[in-house]
């Protein structure tokens, strides 16, 4: 909640100075004029979907888009405020909300003697409610082209543009069992905290993020744009599907917990459909870590045009 906080301020502190320092002003068209800071604010509808240890495609896992399951594709939504200096670079305090899930059972149709057949025999799934809080710095190299030529044409209604960022995420992974939805992070379904794994530690169910992405602009009016987004988000974190190295002796389990937080250790631990592995063997893969990304249509008001007299 402290860097969230942290964001919020700085975002505003830098508005606030970049308002102040708007001491000259530019021609928008034959009505309005800009000053060099301009303001948006604005809300976005998409989708997010997942890259993690658990569905995928046919063979062997393979990197990025193709071991994506688009079924598992959820909506996304969020709001944003804009601070924009001369409509080349901008600095974006963003909320992002939405889900991610994955499941074992897309690869039900496999050939048995596909190595993919493995990861349906696991049987596992997820899915997790995701928000994010991100500030992110966008680069629009047609205005900055423009603003070199010392905008000799009329400004383009059309704008890609890069971004990049920090972000702060909150997940939480859960599974079905018996019609219920279980946190599946506090029973340790990987010996995370267990005295004799303790090269695992507990994850965290908040950290740090990096978005990177791309997107582009379109200018409808002089105050209302429309935008198309594609944001990947680096992560830290290989436990975003709650499932990251092998299967964990299951005697363990009742030195730590009782009751029913027993009962569904030992069963999500091992969901396999035939004990193929045991103790030791492959359960996810540590060698990448997890990741989600969003695309999104965005709809925001300029604000800081004014009319000329």
């Amino acid at each position: 909640m402290k860097r969230i906080i942290y964001l919020i301020s700085f975002c505003l502190l830098f508005i606030t100075h970049s308002k102040n320092a708007s001491a000259q002003y530019y021609f928008y068209d034959d009505d309005y004029y800009d000053s060099p800071f301009l303001f948006e604010v604005g809300a976005s509808l998409g989708a997010m979907n997942c890259f993690t240890d658990i569905g995928g495609a046919k063979g062997v896992g393979k990197r990025f888009v193709k071991d994506l399951n688009l079924g598992a594709t959820s909506f996304a939504g969020g709001i944003f405020i804009n601070a924009m200096y001369k409509n080349a670079v901008a600095l974006r305090l963003e909320g992002t909300f939405g889900q991610i899930s994955a499941n074992d059972n897309v690869l039900k149709d496999v050939d048995p003697k596909d190595i993919a057949f493995q990861r349906y025999n696991r049987n596992t799934s997820f899915r997790s409610k995701i928000t994010e809080i991100s500030l992110v710095t966008e680069l629009h190299p047609l205005f900055i082209f423009i603003d070199y030529m010392e905008r000799e044409s009329d400004p383009p209604k059309l704008s890609p543009y890069l971004l990049a960022g920090v972000g702060y995420y909150t997940f939480n992974p859960q599974t079905e069992l018996n019609g219920k939805w279980i946190d599946l992070q506090p029973l340790s379904t990987e010996g995370q905290g267990f005295k004799e794994y303790p090269d695992r530690k507990v994850y965290k169910l908040q950290q740090l993020s990096i978005p990177v992405g791309l997107g582009i602009k379109y200018e409808l009016s002089r105050m209302v744009n429309l935008r198309g987004e594609f944001v990947y988000r680096v992560l830290q974190t290989d436990y975003l599907d709650d499932m990251s190295t092998t299967y964990v002796d299951p005697t363990l389990y009742s030195n730590y917990f009782t009751g029913s937080k027993l009962a569904n250790a030992l069963i999500l631990s091992d969901r396999q459909i035939t004990k193929v592995t045991g103790p030791g063997g492959k359960r996810g893969s540590p060698k990448q870590k997890d990741s989600f990304f969003s695309i999104n249509l965005k709809l925001s008001l300029t604000i800081g045009r004014q009319k000329i007299r």
